[in-house]
């Protein structure tokens, strides 16, 4: 089955986001002309995954946003941060990121909530946002004048590496002990 193993790597590697495996067994069955059971294809993908858990590879096949993609290893995160910030029109800036953590973790939510929270106009975020595709519209609210409700995207999943809002960190594991000054009297 070591051909099968190289066509599922093509397709993973050229694909432009995670590969759901649904997709990757209608390609084989359509590419093959006939069914590929399931069991084989998820044996393929497990045995993929460990072959490049090896250190001889410097990428790893990765399960995020419902689909499989190929993605370096944590150890080569300096040389890529050097890229990324290289590229840094793709960078997200503080009012971006502060943006779509209130989109993330409130969505829906409309414009006049995120500005409300912010304190500051947001519609320059929020278009660098649209445009940048890590939000959506998901449609109009009920409320006076029924504003857009603004939510994240697939592609917001793909680019944080996560396979659903549930894997966003909790507002509490930000949270810091209090401050006490001087110890307790018994």
């Amino acid at each position: 089955m070591d051909f099968l193993h190289r066509h599922i790597e093509a397709l993973i590697f050229c694909a432009p986001s995670p590969l759901p495996k649904a997709e990757i067994v209608k390609c084989l069955s359509e590419m093959f002309e006939a069914d590929i059971p399931d069991e084989h294809v998820i044996q393929a993908i497990d045995e993929i995954s460990q072959k490049y858990q090896s250190e001889e590879f410097s990428f790893q096949l990765e399960h995020v946003g419902g689909g499989y993609q190929f993605l370096t290893k944590p150890a080569y995160q300096i040389s890529i941060g050097i890229l990324l910030r290289q590229q840094s029109q793709k960078r997200l800036s503080t009012a971006q990121l502060e943006t779509l953590s209130i989109i993330a973790y409130k969505q829906p939510v409309t414009k006049g909530d995120i500005e409300q929270i912010r304190g500051v106009n947001s519609d320059y975020s929020v278009q660098k946002l649209l445009e940048k595709e890590l939000v959506d519209i998901k449609g109009k609210s009920e409320g006076l004048g029924r504003p857009i409700l603004y939510g994240t995207s697939h592609k917001f999943m793909e680019y944080f590496g996560i396979n659903s809002l549930k894997d966003l960190p909790q507002p509490k594991d930000f949270s810091q002990p209090e401050n006490q000054i001087g110890e307790e009297r018994e």
